[in-house]
């Protein structure tokens, strides 16, 4: 591949600032707060090794792009490499700006020159070639987010051609060499997905693309897109991505998907966005998820007995009098602030089941207002009357705080209830117990609680928009005593 000489110093300026993002730098810094504040995601605990966000205009995948970024926000970098494809400038193998600066509406980062010599020593198909960034916009759009995201570090801005599979297997190989046992490293991947299909094409074409990079499955992903079977503009650095993630032994989080249509309302022609981020050890990352989330103390028989009588006693006051019992209550451990649902069962049958998922105040209370909601307000029964105190066996259900995961075949069926949601209207809950209860697999357990509970399609557990989350439960009822 042949090389031009830099100029001084460069400082590379903005390409489409003001264009595919505000070059105002109060306008883009609000912007992109708003984008991290709406980003319904938890920071990871692990640390990101790689990120993929989409390229669009901001007010199109700005909202996908900040799901990657604010889950990788709580780690440090010293060093960003930047990889993007090539919209403009046909060439092959990879061009890496190795000195000088660039330059946003929020001010300029300078380039790690040091490791960006060393990639360019790595192979012939690794240069400088300054026309593959004059008038790119996929490598630009990123830096004003990690700008908002991150302090004190440099990058590293690579453009990819049209380079051979092998071209991408040096690529990452020589990234492997260089970061070595460094853990102040990340590599961002920028890509849009499917372009200019209906939003049902699309989704379909993502999810299989989505499949893929799941998976760590490069190959397939490279002849797919070859046969333009699925689309990835960035095919090409993804696939470096994803031979990287294999040999470093990383796992992937699949944090949001989304469509141009979600912004314009059209959805006949849709481009497809998404993000990701890569960490180490799968096995790893679930315990240290479950060890961060699933911090419910056990409760003593003791304790149990006594928030089965406050749900009990409320329930009888209150279908009688109507008025709420007033509990004192000095156990540390009933005035945790935590999540719960009481479940009433008549004659084997269930008379009603209300809960609080994340609690509003002390545990004891939550059992009591959540006992009187169970008996009269669950919109599936009349309100319990007082001939029937007699017969109703009580349940509770005190959970864990719950945590979102990527893949389904993360729950385990009657150890963990799981939440889905698509947007404010579109949510449902199950309990570990329900799964059990009706002899349910994983299937069918996602499906009815995507019909029944979440007002969604049988199969919207499958798609990446939605959103899973599950949690644990401690589980008793009087028949336990």
């Amino acid at each position: 591949m042949s090389t031009m000489a830099y100029s001084q110093d460069p400082i590379k300026k903005p390409n489409v600032s003001g264009q595919f993002y505000p070059d105002n730098p109060k306008e883009l810094s609000s912007q992109i707060d708003g984008f991290l504040s709406k980003a319904s995601v938890e920071p990871l605990d692990a640390r990101a090794e790689i990120l993929i966000a989409p390229h669009a205009g901001y007010v199109y995948s700005g909202p996908v792009a900040a799901y990657g970024y604010k889950a990788a926000s709580l780690s440090s970098y010293a060093t960003i490499v930047i990889i993007a494809p090539s919209h403009h400038f046909g060439f092959t193998g990879a061009s890496v700006w190795a000195q000088g600066k660039f330059e946003t509406p929020l001010g300029q980062v300078d380039i790690d020159s040091d490791f960006a010599q060393k990639i360019i020593a790595e192979s012939k198909e690794f240069a400088f070639f300054p026309q593959a960034f004059e008038k790119e916009h996929a490598l630009e759009v990123q830096i004003p987010f990690l700008q908002k995201t991150f302090k004190n570090f440099k990058i590293v801005p690579i453009i990819m051609g049209q380079p051979t599979f092998q071209t991408c297997q040096e690529l990452a190989k020589a990234l492997k060499n260089i970061i070595a046992h460094r853990k102040d490293v990340l590599i961002v991947i920028s890509t849009d997905m499917s372009h200019y299909h209906s939003a049902k094409v699309a989704k379909s074409m993502d999810g299989k693309a989505i499949d893929f990079i799941r998976n760590l499955n490069a190959t397939e992903l490279w002849q797919e897109c070859n046969d333009q079977t699925v689309e990835l503009c960035g095919f090409a650095p993804v696939t470096v991505g994803l031979i990287y993630a294999k040999e470093k032994g990383l796992s992937v989080k699949i944090l949001n998907y989304g469509d141009s249509g979600d912004v314009t309302g059209d959805k006949k022609a849709v481009v497809g966005y998404f993000s990701a981020v890569f960490f180490k050890g799968q096995g790893e990352e679930k315990e240290e998820m479950k060890k961060n989330n699933d911090q419910t103390i056990p409760l003593t028989d003791e304790q149990k007995k006594k928030l089965l009588a406050i749900a009990k006693e409320t329930i009888d006051a209150y279908v009688k009098t109507g008025k709420m019992l007033d509990f004192k209550e000095t156990d540390p451990r009933l005035l945790a602030v935590e999540g719960a649902f009481v479940t009433l069962h008549k004659d084997g049958q269930l008379r009603g089941c209300i809960g609080n998922v994340l609690g509003r105040g002390p545990l004891f209370l939550t059992v009591r207002d959540m006992a009187i909601a169970s008996a009269t307000q669950d919109p599936r029964f009349r309100p319990v009357s007082a001939e029937e105190l007699d017969q109703l066996d009580l349940e509770i259900s005190v959970l864990s705080k719950p945590w979102r995961i990527s893949d389904p075949n993360d729950i385990e069926l009657g150890v963990h209830g799981v939440m889905i949601s698509r947007g404010p209207f579109n949510q449902g809950l199950f309990l570990p117990q329900v799964a059990t209860g009706q002899g349910w697999n994983l299937d069918q357990f996602l499906s009815y609680l995507c019909t029944e509970k979440a007002g969604l399609p049988a199969d919207a557990w499958k798609d990446p928009s939605t959103i899973i989350e599950i949690f644990t439960a401690q589980v008793f009822s009087e028949k336990n005593f």
